[in-house]
């Protein structure tokens, strides 16, 4: 009998090690690709993704969510050499560090089979992704420009906070003037503050130091926002009437909100969770029989005391 249980033996170490193979062989490999946080939105960004991972793993154990965040273009681009060399991906959830430096290699990764999935920043070369997940950064524009044409009359006067010089404050910033065109509602100045509440409050200093008369402010971005009511405050203008709008959904600013809030009274979201909704739909790709490739341009939705519970993460660290 002892031969016999050997053979028995050497049997099932051989089914088993084929049927763990073949378990390897099913899973289904994501790559995520993401710049180390360097600011509050882009930390939110990183927990969104964090709970999609525990999320989707849970609901499907054949999927394994492999999170890389990078510090630099060129961290970025190794950390794909590395998802495609040592991980074998069948898909690339990627936010780029930059737009150029990453196009090759994410094209890399294309060529090695994966799914490509890109999200908000685009790549240099069109036709690389097979899903694109971004915000709509017209729209912020143009819904924030819409709230405040409802609590402005023709002769109010407001002042405008931009981002950084890009593509994407160009594209918010035209948007909402068009918005505004015709409305009657002065535009006294507008200056860059790099989506920065340093450069909000100095930015805001001066305007309130020029403008004696200053109905409403589009500071365009929360961290703006939060330096614009620093200043209003030291300069004892919070008080007067004057409200000011913001922008991205952080949690301190959806708070103040939902508490009734009147100096920041709405919102209007550019989410953090973006990425979140990029991996699920990656995902879909891998689960439904129906065809998800394609753009998704999420809401740029005002947020006001009304719906503002649904878009408060306590635990975001934005």
């Amino acid at each position: 009998m002892k031969p016999f249980s050997k053979l028995g033996a050497m049997v099932m170490t051989g089914a088993l090690a084929m049927s763990a193979t073949l378990a390897h062989a099913d899973t289904i490999k994501i790559g995520v690709s993401y710049p180390t946080p360097t600011h509050a939105w882009a930390a939110g960004m990183n927990w969104h993704a964090e709970q999609a991972e525990k999320r989707l793993e849970a609901l499907y154990p054949d999927v394994d969510m492999i999170l890389v965040n990078s510090s630099d273009p060129s961290a970025q681009a190794s950390a794909l050499e590395d998802l495609v060399s040592v991980h074998k991906i069948d898909a690339l959830v990627v936010l780029p560090f930059e737009s150029e430096p990453l196009t090759d290699p994410v094209l890399n990764v294309k060529k090695s089979g994966a799914l490509i999935t890109v999200v908000d920043r685009g790549l240099s070369q069109p036709g690389i992704e097979d899903i694109y997940v971004a915000g709509n950064n017209p729209e912020l524009g143009r819904v924030s420009a819409q709230y405040m044409k409802t609590r402005l009359k023709s002769g109010d006067n407001i002042v405008v906070l931009r981002g950084i010089p890009t593509l994407i404050d160009n594209e918010r910033f035209d948007a909402f003037m068009a918005e505004m065109e015709g409305s009657g509602v002065n535009i006294l100045d507008h200056k860059h503050a790099n989506w920065n509440r340093d450069d909000g409050f100095e930015v805001m200093q001066d305007f309130l130091s020029r403008f004696p008369d200053i109905d409403a402010v589009w500071a365009q971005d929360d961290d703006i926002a939060i330096g614009v009511v620093a200043a209003l405050k030291q300069a004892g203008r919070d008080g007067d009437g004057m409200f000011v709008v913001g922008g991205a959904g952080m949690k301190e600013t959806i708070k103040a909100i939902m508490d009734g809030e009147t100096l920041v009274p709405v919102d209007v979201l550019y989410p953090p969770s973006m990425i979140a909704t990029a991996m699920d739909v990656t995902v879909a790709a891998f689960k439904s029989n129906g065809p998800v490739a394609g753009r998704y341009i999420l809401g740029a939705t005002l947020i006001t005391p009304e719906n503002a519970a649904s878009f408060y993460f306590p635990d975001s660290p934005f």
